[in-house]
């Protein structure tokens, strides 16, 4: 069912979906999807503790940011720092560990205006959609991405690289290092938080045309798990659609979206400017 939630000035439009998808047994990934924070968490360690430990991810972040209408990059780091604490307390508990993906997009205000915080540890993914532009604003931490960022592989390589999901950082992991954006919340946008078992399964293209096409945030992560599962489904299959509906600002008359900023979750993280680029590979 698409919900409405209101943050401040703020109205979105918001669908959940998570699927099992058609080979798994059991649901390894986790949401939260209330405002102020919408979070997706693919848990890793198997049938002993996957969904444990991306349901820790979730219990982190709603209990650091109950009560708050709005977050802050503060809260956000808290909610990390607490997320590792847990996830290395389920990790305890097993044979072979555990750790989990977490990616997702909090309203904050920044400089007195409406903004989306956006951070990712792992490969679950946040693209943003206004009219046909599709932008990936994450980058996936995982071997195959940094092969190619390095030039190490070529696209066509990549595609058909056998250890390209091989995460690099987790939540619970050596490196739980969070990278995360700011940028303007604007009106008529389209945010899609996913698990992998998207994006392993539908090319950014198909994503990008199921977006545009319209419909109700709900009627649209449903038919983007449905490919998903159509395409094989082979993981759990995760999707946050929200739409923005009021109380962002305006899409520039050139159609430009505005540069996201780059900001630290951690006091040794630098800031700089950065224009994400449309589509990451």
């Amino acid at each position: 069912m698409t919900r409405t939630h209101r943050v401040g000035g703020v109205t979105l439009s918001v669908g959940v979906v998570t699927d099992v998808g058609m080979k798994r047994q059991l649901n390894e990934d986790s949401y939260v999807a209330q405002a102020p924070i919408y979070v997706v968490a693919d848990g890793m360690g198997g049938y002993e503790a996957g969904d444990r430990a991306s349901s820790a991810v979730v219990d982190a972040f709603e209990t650091v940011l109950r009560g708050n209408t709005v977050a802050t990059v503060e809260l956000i780091s808290a909610a990390l720092e607490r997320a590792d604490e847990l996830v290395a307390a389920v990790a305890g508990t097993t044979s072979r560990g555990a750790g989990s993906t977490v990616t997702g997009a909090a309203i904050v205000d920044h400089d007195g205006v409406p903004s989306w915080l956006v951070f990712n540890v792992g490969d679950s993914r946040v693209y943003r959609n206004i009219g046909s532009l599709l932008q990936q604003i994450t980058v996936d931490h995982s071997l195959g991405q940094e092969l190619f960022d390095a030039g190490e592989l070529t696209a066509e390589e990549f595609a058909s690289f056998p250890d390209r999901n091989v995460i690099t950082r987790a939540i619970g992991a050596p490196d739980s290092t969070a990278d995360s954006w700011i940028t303007p919340i604007v009106n008529g946008e389209r945010l899609l938080i996913c698990s992998d078992g998207l994006t392993s399964e539908v090319a950014d293209e198909t994503i990008r045309a199921s977006l545009t096409m319209g419909g109700v945030p709900d009627s649209v992560a449903w038919g983007l798990v449905d490919l998903a599962k159509r395409a094989g489904g082979k993981d759990n299959i995760t999707v946050i659609v929200i739409d923005v509906i009021s109380g962002g600002g305006d899409v520039a008359r050139d159609g430009s979206t505005g540069s996201w900023m780059r900001v630290g979750l951690s006091a040794e993280d630098e800031n700089d400017e950065t224009t994400i680029p449309v589509g990451r590979r």
